[in-house]
């Protein structure tokens, strides 16, 4: 059997493969004891995330993954927000 997949079909598979190995890779350096081990793990996330990035932009650039202009007030609302919550959980 012969399939054949268009653009949008093999680009959106690959970021969604991209998303689940950011998440494992994030979940592994989490749980890591050794400390070598988890850099190792941090610099393959690193990657990942980077290959994540490259798909999306040419996903957008082709139009397959459209991004609506965010409104700036409701970005302005996010930064403030997550603002606040940083601060209040970290240190």
């Amino acid at each position: 059997m012969n399939s054949n997949f268009s653009d949008k079909e093999i680009l959106s598979d690959a970021l969604n493969t991209e998303k689940a190995a950011t998440a494992n890779y994030n979940a592994f350096s989490n749980e890591c004891v050794h400390e070598n081990v988890r850099h190792a793990m941090l610099h393959c996330l690193e990657q990942e995330h980077d290959i994540q990035q490259d798909l999306f932009e040419i996903m957008h650039t082709k139009g397959y993954y459209p991004t609506p202009a965010a409104d700036s007030k409701k970005v302005q609302e996010a930064i403030q927000t997550f603002s606040q919550t940083a601060s209040t959980k970290c240190c």
